[in-house]
C-alpha cells in the first residue's frame, strides 16, 4: 500500500507558473500521479500559501477565480487543521532539526496526516525527519516520480 505524500506550498504554484518549464513539468507529473494514486495529502497552510502565491506573487497573477477553483480541487486531498497540538508538534521540531519555523510546520502537518514523504524543495533532499522523508520533486530528473515513490520502499 503507497503510503500519503505531503506536497509543500512551491510543488503546486510551479505547476500553474511558466516562469520555469522544467519545474512546471516536473510538478505537474507529480500531481498527476498523486492524483492518480489518491495518495496527496496538504494542509490548510498549505492551501493559503498556494492562493496568496497564485494570486499575488506570481507574475502574470493567476485570477482569484481560477485560483479559488484550483484550491477548491485540492481540498479533496485532506488538508490537515493547523491546531495546537500541530503547533506543539512544530516547536519539537524546530528545536531538535534547527529548521525554520514555517519548515517545521509543514513537517509537523506531513507527520499529522501520517505521510511517509514530504514533496518540498525547501528542506535537504533525503533528511529524515522521524518517519517523514524529504524528496525534492526536481531531484532526479531522469526518474519518473513513480519511480521515485518505489526507491522510498513505496
Amino acid at each position: 500500500m503507497i503510503e500519503p505524500v505531503f506536497v509543500d506550498t512551491n510543488v503546486l504554484v510551479y505547476r500553474h507558473s511558466a516562469l520555469e518549464p522544467r519545474k512546471q513539468v516536473r510538478a505537474d507529473s507529480w500531481y498527476k500521479l498523486l492524483w492518480e494514486l489518491r495518495v496527496g495529502r496538504l494542509s490548510f497552510q498549505v492551501l493559503q500559501e498556494t492562493y496568496s502565491t497564485l494570486t499575488r506573487k506570481l507574475i502574470p497573477a493567476v485570477p482569484d477565480s481560477d485560483a479559488q477553483a484550483i484550491i477548491r480541487k485540492l481540498a479533496a486531498w485532506n488538508p490537515v487543521p493547523v491546531d495546537f497540538s500541530t503547533l506543539e508538534r512544530a516547536w519539537l521540531l524546530q528545536a531538535r532539526y534547527s529548521v525554520s519555523w514555517w519548515d517545521a510546520l509543514i513537517v509537523a502537518a506531513a507527520q499529522q496526516a501520517g505521510c511517509a514523504i514530504l514533496l518540498t524543495e525547501d528542506l535537504q533532499h533525503g533528511q529524515l525527519f522521524d518517519n517523514v522523508r524529504v524528496v525534492n520533486p526536481f531531484e532526479s530528473p531522469d526518474r519518473t516520480p513513480a519511480q521515485i515513490l518505489e526507491l522510498a520502499g513505496q
